[in-house]
């Protein structure tokens, strides 16, 4: 195996364990760490990133291993757990709803370098105004979230859609917009990237069946496990973060890299269309 192409993959696996569950967005970093190392070819590109995104949220998976099997069977009864697990399934809808019925859309039109410098922009602005002027949290605890309050973050998730928002921002700040404490919104955001990045890698990895190679599995396995390895040091240095300090940086991280998109879209130097 090519050692460069090793080291190529496991800093695209750093990438995207680091950007994942910030709320920065992942596809705008790995957009600009593939065009810079010129890693791969368009189509092998696409398989490869959704065995990153796999890694990503198997390591949530492992985190909460033990939360996570005791919702699952707690959910035939009335409690904590199959609240979550409802909370959960709530969420996850809207966004999944919209996935599904505009992924084309969203492919063809929305996916520009100059959407993207929005998304990320624009999440920015909001991010400074939610933590100014709307942060009131009235819910510390992520499994005392009610099915309103799921749902109005499921329809925040709708506008991760918008490539350069970030699934993990618009869920973390849109949770605490509607009152979840920093450290609830992000905990329940982990856990909606489950089924979100799961429902999507799994539709993701049969469009691209016809790409993916018996040679290639080294490469994946690569990327997939430095990935894993990555969001699980990550996840757990965020909810340290947030216990005593705001988001205010990475809004200022986001305005910036929007800049840096626009401008090298517009000079031509990054390729941002792939």
């Amino acid at each position: 195996m090519d050692l460069l192409l090793v080291i190529k993959a496991i800093i695209m696996g750093i990438v995207e364990g680091i950007t994942e569950l910030l709320p920065i967005s992942s596809t705008g970093h790995l957009i600009l760490a593939a065009d810079v190392m010129n890693f791969l070819s368009r189509d092998k590109r696409v398989v490869f990133e959704i065995f990153i995104q796999m890694g990503a949220m198997l390591a949530i998976v492992w985190e909460y291993r033990v939360k996570i099997f005791s919702s699952l069977a707690g959910a035939v009864r009335p409690g904590i757990e199959r609240n979550l697990f409802i909370n959960v399934a709530i969420a996850f809808f809207p966004a999944a709803l919209v996935g599904f019925l505009f992924s084309d859309f969203i492919r063809t039109v929305l996916f520009s370098p100059y959407v993207v410098a929005g998304g990320f922009i624009v999440g920015g602005v909001i991010i400074m105004w939610v933590e100014k002027y709307a942060y009131a949290p009235r819910l510390d605890d992520m499994d005392r979230i009610s099915y309103a309050d799921a749902f109005n973050v499921g329809l925040c998730q709708c506008l991760a859609l918008i490539p350069g928002t970030s699934r993990s921002g618009a869920t973390i700040i849109g949770g605490m917009y509607f009152g979840l404490s920093r450290r609830a919104s992000t905990e329940f955001s982990f856990f909606l990237a489950i089924p979100m990045i799961g429902a999507a890698s799994l539709y993701a990895l049969w469009e691209a069946r016809e790409q993916m190679e018996i040679e290639d599995m080294g490469i994946l396995a690569i990327g997939f496990i430095t990935s894993f390895f990555v969001t699980f040091a990550v996840m757990r240095a965020l909810l340290r973060f947030v216990s005593k300090h705001t988001y205010m940086a990475f809004a200022w991280y986001r305005i910036a890299f929007g800049l840096l998109v626009l401008a090298t879209a517009y000079t031509g130097v990054i390729n941002w269309s792939v």
